[in-house]
């Protein structure tokens, strides 16, 4: 792991200046943290502001950017673009190409050479057209690159000190939407409050899927005996039904990653 971190700093030490692409989560607050170790003032975090990232990352991106010491801009960006309203299965590639465009255009306005994303070895593991976007940009991921896994990255993260090393795992909004189902500002925000109630409630890991009316929540494996509280019961249904969701379903599986990639694979 000493060896990979190493060659990542080295790797980056090799440009004069970069931009990562920084969602605050563990990736890239990560890779923040290494390239401002690597560049000094040649390091800049760029994070898109839009309706796919909720409120308490955004807080979050903010806290590693001052803790870390590295510029940070913030790109605000409230339309949601045709192709990724539409929701096709390969919806990431759209996103990520919109995205990263922006990214790009801003990264050059402040003279950033390259431009880094948090990308590490175990994302090619997943059902990830987002990437194909990041080749066709020629976007840097200077973690796989590097060799590096998410574990890694993890214990090196709370080696240095990041606040983010256990932070629970987390996706865009709009991969709480079934492919195919139409994604709007008002359907991102209820989920995002439904999550925010979670949140509130102590849970760690999870995610509220939105199927129409019904709100499928998963939480975490070993979370999950928590939830069988009935007053937590009560809390939760009366707080999601509030939101406009007529029905609260729970997940008796748990928490699982790219739950909705299933519907994908089963028409493939």
């Amino acid at each position: 792991m000493d060896e990979k971190y190493d060659k990542l700093i080295r790797a980056i030490a090799g440009v004069k200046s970069a931009a990562v692409a920084f969602s605050g989560g563990v990736d890239s607050s990560f890779l923040c943290y290494a390239t401002r170790t690597a560049l000094g003032g040649g390091a800049l975090a760029i994070t898109i502001v839009s309706p796919m990232l909720p409120q308490s990352e955004i807080a979050c991106a903010k806290r590693v950017a001052a803790l870390t010491g590295i510029r940070h801009i913030l790109v605000n960006e409230d339309q949601i673009d045709e192709e990724v309203a539409a929701n096709p299965h390969d919806r990431c590639y759209y996103c990520k190409k919109i995205e990263f465009t922006k990214i790009m255009e801003t990264a050059r306005e402040h003279g950033a050479e390259l431009v880094f994303d948090g990308s590490n070895t175990d994302d090619l593991d997943d059902y990830r057209p987002g990437l194909r976007a990041l080749s066709e940009l020629k976007v840097v991921s200077p973690l796989r690159e590097a060799g590096l896994n998410k574990a890694e990255i993890r214990a090196l993260s709370k080696r240095f000190g990041l606040p983010t090393w256990n932070k629970p795992a987390f996706a865009c909004l709009a991969s709480r939407i079934p492919y195919g189902e139409r994604i709007d500002r008002q359907k991102l925000s209820r989920v995002e409050k439904a999550e925010d109630l979670l949140r509130n409630e102590g849970f760690v890991q999870f995610r509220v899927r939105s199927h129409g009316d019904i709100a499928r929540i998963e939480v975490a494996r070993e979370e999950r005996r928590r939830f069988f509280d009935e007053e937590t019961l009560d809390r939760i249904a009366a707080g999601i039904k509030g939101l406009g969701f007529l029905y609260a379903a729970f997940e008796l599986e748990g928490y699982a990653m790219g739950s909705l990639n299933r519907a994908r694979e089963n028409l493939s």
